[in-house]
């Protein structure tokens, strides 16, 4: 579930995926394509997760590379925390958000 506001809107929605960055993705976009809807053009094409500190065991800081195409045009985005999720979030955030401003064209 993620809640929003969207250009002065409160958006609430929820997703389901393969997995809970997946979810994250599917609830984002829902809340956002009403506002946005060059989004629908906008895929995510690779995810990788690493480690920053590995000596640190679960409690590491991890790094998340998210990257995203919409017709000729790609791009990646970087979220970084200690929780996964939180990385994730911030990256897939950046990423829709570089979509919308580059107003990705219909295919």
């Amino acid at each position: 579930m993620v809640k929003l506001r969207v250009r002065g809107e409160r958006v609430v929605t929820i997703g389901e995926g393969n997995g809970p960055v997946h979810a994250l993705d599917h609830a984002l976009r829902r809340a956002l394509e009403d506002h946005y809807p060059e989004l629908a053009h906008v895929e995510l094409s690779n995810y990788t997760v690493r480690i920053l500190d590995p000596g640190s065991g679960t409690g590491a800081i991890t790094r998340v590379i998210i990257e995203s195409r919409g017709g000729a045009d790609s791009w990646s985005t970087v979220g970084v925390s200690a929780n996964l999720i939180e990385a994730s979030w911030e990256a897939l955030v950046e990423g829709l958000l570089y979509g919308a401003r580059v107003r990705v064209p219909a295919s």
